[in-house]
């Protein structure tokens, strides 16, 4: 008898092993119902197609399935009922065996095992020694246990590089380990409550906004069809040739010789955070990373430092001023003008999908009472809920994200925010920002660059449709859309040791120069560059014929100025970045 637990198991395997696309594929060869609503790969859901597979199967028809469908090269899963290692599948657990060994090491090193294995299974991510020593109590042999438990296979070392090392415990094994130390064992996950979003109920002469919000994304979905078939039909070889080089390098050359040294990198920012819409996986050589790529910006300072030019003309366009668009086309809602009430009213159309809604002035938004909250949770892509007095919206999961502008004070050293909210810092920790400040340079550079778009000096539309169809062809392939999901495979960024080297110095060379003991940003920042990063490296989707795209080095490095420069923001600019840049790149 198969029990709840093994198709829990077998579920998980199958989403570990296979990427969507060929879950699609599996479930529509073994007529599961579920998929009879989808169209294509790229819009099922990964946990529910593999659950859906799972409770359908067998083991013999488990085992067809990895007979005839080569799973990920880096995949490995140590279940209690499965095996999944070096591409092959065994119908044998690894749990008896792995429960063995950690009776062995407890017996040799004593309660100190437990608190390491405690630590560990508590942590979202891997830890490193320093978060082990602070964590540990009393004489414990921290390296020679990490060493047995690794050499074991009840642990993996994740990443590594000099003598930087993190571990985690494999998440098929967390339960096991759970079991071991007397916590509660990992729940079988449930389907879950459907999110049901509430009905708005209008008046004679009303608009119903909800009603007009899906034809008005009926109809964005219509333009990013049109232009990726267009593409396909007439450039697709000359994208695919352009994409063999191209890297954020490339992006940030074009736009210097557009804009300068200092303008520049705004929109880097705004085209980087494009390619981030993918949404696509980020892993480690030993599975997922829960991390993806998607990422909301907020550049704030000064009025007319160039601002809304980045997030918005440069990707939607704007014909009067001759800039063509070189974001994603049908996948930016423009909100000028919008309240956050209709936008939360509207979010509801969007649930399950992934768009970019471009604020232009995010400080009204905050004009109005009780908008932190709910705006906070979408930053997060939570479940939203919003009542008043005549009705009730939601709950419903909002899934995109956001590039906004707004304004602050800006002072000798750091700045104030205008709004009001006194919780409003929570809505930027959970951004990835930039200041602007109003510097001679940057004066002079927009000084400069007006006059020459005037004098029709600078040719903005000479790179832009080759980088806007390099980004429709890259975002089509990785959400796995029907034009294209036969033709390339999906890809996940993978990071490498390299990443937590230069993050770690950069984290280092920070505390090292903030004299006070209290830090002033959270850890979010880190995971905001890491996400950078790996949109960045999504440029180079076609320089390389592997089945994942290697973190770029270049878009590592662009990270850790990003993370440097808004921790000095935070910090008031107690240090000055490039004195830390200096030590670390």
């Amino acid at each position: 008898m198969i029990t709840d637990d093994r198709i829990v198991e077998r579920a998980e395997l199958l989403k570990r092993a296979f990427p969507r696309v060929v879950l699609y594929e599996i479930g529509r060869s073994l007529g599961v119902p579920y998929f009879d609503e989808f169209l294509s790969g790229w819009e099922i859901e990964e946990e529910e197609a593999s659950r859906q597979i799972a409770s359908r199967i067998d083991d013999e028809t488990l085992k067809a399935i990895f007979r005839e469908h080569k799973p990920r090269s880096w995949a490995t899963f140590k279940g209690r009922y499965y095996t999944l290692e070096g591409g092959e599948l065994t119908l044998k657990g690894s749990w008896e065996d792995l429960q063995e060994r950690i009776e062995w090491i407890k017996t040799r090193y004593g309660r100190g095992v437990k608190s390491i294995l405690g630590v560990m299974a508590k942590a979202k991510m891997g830890v490193n020694l320093e978060d082990l020593k602070r964590s540990v109590k009393g004489e414990v042999e921290l390296g020679r246990i990490l060493e047995e438990l690794a050499q074991s296979g009840v642990i993996v070392e994740s990443y590594r590089d000099g003598d930087y090392r993190e571990w985690a415990i494999p998440e098929e094994v967390i339960p096991l380990v759970q079991f071991e130390l007397g916590m509660k064992p990992k729940p079988i996950p449930s389907k879950g409550p459907a999110v049901v979003t509430a009905m708005t109920v209008t008046k004679p002469g009303e608009v119903d906004y909800l009603e007009e919000e899906r034809r008005r994304i009926e109809g964005m979905d219509r333009e990013f069809d049109e232009y990726l078939n267009d593409l396909l039909k007439h450039r697709l070889e000359r994208v695919i040739e352009f994409g063999r080089s191209f890297s954020i390098i490339s992006l940030a050359n074009y736009l210097k010789e557009l804009f300068g040294p200092i303008l520049y990198f705004d929109s880097l920012l705004s085209i980087t955070q494009q390619y981030g819409l993918a949404n696509v996986d980020i892993v480690h050589p030993h599975g997922r990373t829960g991390r993806k790529t998607g990422w909301s910006l907020a550049l704030f300072g000064e009025p007319g430092t160039g601002k809304s030019f980045s997030t918005r003309d440069m990707i939607l366009g704007n014909p009067g001023a001759k800039v063509p668009p070189h974001g994603l086309p049908g996948r930016n809602r423009y909100c000028g003008g919008m309240t956050p009430a209709r936008f939360i009213r509207i979010g509801q159309a969007y649930a399950g999908r992934t768009f970019n809604f471009i604020v232009p002035e995010f400080n009204d938004f905050f004009r109005y009472k009780g908008m932190v909250e709910p705006l906070k949770i979408a930053m997060e892509q939570g479940v939203i809920k919003y009542e008043t007095h005549r009705e009730v919206i939601g709950p419903y999961r909002f899934t995109s994200f956001f590039s906004v502008n707004y304004n602050v004070s800006v002072h000798r050293r750091g700045y104030a925010v205008t709004v009001q909210d006194p919780n409003f810092s929570a809505i930027e920790d959970r951004m990835l920002c930039r200041l602007h400040r109003l510097t001679k340079e940057r004066f002079l550079e927009i000084a400069k660059s007006q006059m020459r778009m005037a004098m029709g000096e600078i040719n903005i539309g000479k790179g832009a449709q080759m980088i806007r169809d390099h980004l429709t062809l890259v975002y089509a392939i990785e959400t796995r859309h029907p034009l294209v999901r036969d033709r390339f495979p999906h890809k996940p960024v993978m990071i490498t040791p390299l990443t937590h080297d230069m993050i770690s110095k950069a984290r280092r060379a920070i505390l090292d120069e903030i004299p006070e003991k209290v830090v002033r940003f959270s850890a979010r920042l880190e995971d905001r560059a890491v996400r950078f990063a790996s949109a960045a490296s999504l440029m180079e989707y076609f320089r390389e014929d592997k089945d994942h795209i290697l973190m770029s080095e270049n878009a590592l490095r662009y990270a850790v100025q990003l993370y440097v420069e808004e921790a000095s923001v935070r910090s008031q600019e107690v240090f000055k970045p490039e004195d830390v840049l200096g030590k670390i790149l």
